[in-house]
Formats: structure tokens, C-alpha cells, sequence
């Protein structure tokens, strides 16, 4: 009886190490609900095989939690109605963090699901801050610098360094990154300039934009404005700005992240005078040594540079969720949130991140001020930041 007890322990014993062993080498799985096709795929393409660089460092150094890391994508084909099935696909395939799209609109229901399975969900860059507590929920984190702040830092640039006085907004509609940005530039630009800083604002629907009413009342002010803010993105915006110019509004344009990279160039040939603030430059020319290194890397393992800097918040994501889940010892969401929510400048590759129990996301980061000149982009002009938000 005794040899019998002891050879039962033994073999129990042996049945949780079995187990214990079996667990260790289960991978964490990371999903990624993203656009891997559409128009919205130029977005996630960078962050997703940043995301891939920043795990194949981890696991170098013996991953995570003892485990190693692995990331699944499902394709939400860039279809808003899309994005709740791509995340729910993969959580059934074991996803225990969940990332989403680079943009509020095309990302807040992949985000919605994953918050009501009770797993942390980032977004690698959605800019409008309603991608949160507000608007998703409590796990819901983006690692953007968000749209009022980078509205806030052109708005500053616009009127301190280049000592513009008077600005025109064109809104696109579509999504409510660009209402973001343009609200917030208002804001903040009418502090600066005041009321009659603002010649005008119009708006117009990114899907069809034929935008001749709005060119002709620019053209027709007794006035004109020293810039135009076009709050939009490629490729309805492009065509916007390509109406713009051909009509002969040739003011300087001011934009957002949006307007990161080349691949919409070729629809504005010969463009010149647009200033975009954006993560970083992937021409080769950032001059933060620590971007500069990431470039070299993404570039040695894809055979070529990111689409565009949104690559850097990718990384950022793994960095930050995986400093958390470290901290907190677990991959239990409410204690990696709560983590989270310490972050005070935590230094990532997208900047010092600060996360409240209010607030996943960052306003006052540094940004890169590129210009386009004689249809080049990627002329650094400087590097900037919001310094006061809008009361």
C-alpha cells in the first residue's frame, strides 16, 4: 500500500510538471485584427512587421513570462463592418492581447470586442481620443500621439516660427481622426491669432470629393489665407489637394500623420509647400539616433524602408504591453491595466508614454516636421511638439 501512495505521488507529481512544462512552451499569442489589404492597409502594414521585430528581440532574450511570443493576423480588408469578425477570429484561435487598426473609426469595433472578451486591446496609432475609456472601454490603449496634439504642435509652428497670422480649414468628414485635428487646430490657433485669425472652414466628404464650391469660396475671399489646414488622408484627400492646387490655391498645407510616406504622391505630381508632423522619417534622415537605428533594422529584416512611421508605435505596442505584463508577473488583464495606467514618460521608441485610469493616450510627444518640396518628400524641418493644449 505504502510503494502504491508513493508511486501515485510520483506519478501525480510528475503529471503537473508534465503540465507546468506543457504550459511554458504554449506561445503567448498576440492577434492583430488589421487592414492587410485596402486603402487603410498602408497604415498597419508598417506597425504589423514592426510588431514582428520587436517580438523576434523578445523571444532572442527568452520572451515573455518564460514563454515565447506569436503573433496571428486576421484581415479586416479595411471594412469598418469587418473589423468585430477579425478580432473575434482571432480570439478563437487564442489571442490573449488584441491589436487593432491605426485609426479610431476602422479599429474601435475589432477594439470593442476584444475589451468585452476582457483582454487589453491596442490600437497602434488611432489618433482620436475617443480610442479609450470613452469610447471603447476600460482596456482599450493606443500608442498614438493623438490628433489634438499634433494640431496643437503645427498650430504653434505655424504661428511662432513661420509668423503666419491667417489660416483656412478644409475638413474631410469621413473619419473622426481629421474632425479631431481640426477642431483642436481651430482651438488652439484662435488663441494664438485670434478670431480673426481664422479666414474660413469648410468641409467636404473624403468618398467623392469634388470640392469646386470649396475652391471657389477660398478663391473668393477679399482675403486670402497665408495656409490651408487640409484635414483629410489619402486617396480622397490627395484628390482634394491635387483640385487645390490645379486651381491655383498654392498656399502652404498644413497636415497630419495622415500624409506620411510617398505612396500618394503620384497623385499630386510636382507638389510643394505641405508641412506634416508624423513619428519619424523613413527617408533615411531622422536625425534621433534611436529611429534612425529602427529604420536600419526594419530595412535589414524587409529588404526595404516602412511604408510609413507608424511603424514606430507598432514596436511601441510590444514594448509597452510587454514592460506591463513583466511588471504585473501575469497576462490578467485588469492587473496588466493597472500597470499600464502607471506609465509616466515610460520611455518607448514613440516617445515618453503616459497612461491615466481617464486618458490611453498621448498628446505632447515630440513629432517630426517634414515638408514637401519639387514633388520630394522627407525634408526634415524639425522636430516639434504641442506645448500648450487648448483650455
Amino acid at each position: 500500500m505504502k510503494h502504491h501512495l508513493i508511486r501515485t505521488g510520483l506519478a501525480a507529481a510528475m503529471l503537473v510538471a508534465g503540465l507546468s512544462c506543457a504550459w511554458a512552451e504554449e506561445p503567448v499569442v498576440i492577434g492583430a485584427a488589421i487592414a492587410k489589404s485596402g486603402a487603410i492597409a498602408p497604415y498597419d502594414e508598417g506597425p504589423a512587421k514592426a510588431m514582428e521585430i520587436a517580438i523576434d528581440e523578445l523571444n532572442a532574450k527568452g520572451g515573455l513570462l518564460g514563454r515565447q511570443l506569436k503573433i496571428i493576423y486576421s484581415d479586416t480588408k479595411s471594412d469598418i463592418a469587418y473589423g468585430s469578425t477579425a478580432a473575434q477570429d482571432v480570439i478563437d484561435k487564442g489571442a490573449q492581447m488584441v491589436v487593432v487598426t491605426c485609426d479610431y473609426d476602422y479599429g474601435s469595433a475589432a477594439a470593442s470586442v476584444a475589451d468585452g472578451a476582457g483582454l487589453i486591446t491596442f490600437s497602434t496609432c488611432a489618433g482620436d481620443p475617443k480610442f479609450g475609456p470613452s469610447g471603447i472601454g476600460p482596456n482599450a490603449f493606443t500608442m498614438a500621439t493623438g490628433a489634438p496634439g499634433q494640431a496643437v504642435a503645427l498650430a504653434e509652428w505655424a504661428y511662432n516660427v513661420k509668423g503666419w497670422r491667417s489660416a483656412y480649414i478644409l475638413l474631410d468628414t469621413s473619419i473622426a481622426f481629421d474632425a479631431s485635428f481640426a477642431d483642436f487646430f481651430e482651438r488652439r490657433w484662435k488663441e494664438l491669432a485670434g478670431s480673426e485669425g481664422l479666414a474660413g472652414k469648410d468641409t467636404f466628404g473624403g468618398e467623392d470629393p469634388q470640392i469646386a464650391s470649396q475652391i471657389t469660396r477660398i478663391k473668393g475671399l477679399a482675403k486670402q489665407p497665408d495656409f490651408v489646414v487640409l484635414s483629410s488622408f489619402p486617396p480622397g484627400g490627395a484628390s482634394a489637394m491635387r483640385q487645390l492646387r490645379a486651381a491655383g490655391v498654392n498656399q502652404p498645407l498644413l497636415l497630419s500623420e495622415s500624409w506620411d510616406g510617398d505612396f500618394w504622391l503620384e497623385a499630386v505630381p510636382n507638389l510643394n509647400d505641405a508641412y506634416l508632423v508624423t513619428y519619424g522619417s523613413v527617408f533615411g534622415n531622422d536625425p534621433r539616433p534611436q529611429v534612425a537605428e529602427f529604420m536600419t533594422k526594419f530595412q535589414t529584416k524587409f529588404g526595404a524602408r516602412p511604408v510609413t512611421s507608424h511603424a514606430l508605435t507598432g514596436y511601441s505596442v510590444i514594448q509597452g504591453w510587454t514592460k506591463a505584463v513583466e511588471k504585473a508577473a501575469t497576462l490578467e488583464a485588469d492587473k496588466v491595466r493597472d500597470v499600464l495606467q502607471t506609465f509616466v514618460d515610460e520611455p518607448l521608441l514613440a516617445g515618453p508614454t503616459t497612461f491615466t485610469k481617464d486618458t490611453h493616450i498621448n498628446m505632447q510627444r515630440d513629432l517630426i516636421l517634414l515638408e514637401v518640396k519639387d514633388g520630394k518628400p522627407g525634408n526634415v524641418i524639425d522636430v516639434i511638439k504641442a506645448h500648450e493644449m487648448p483650455k
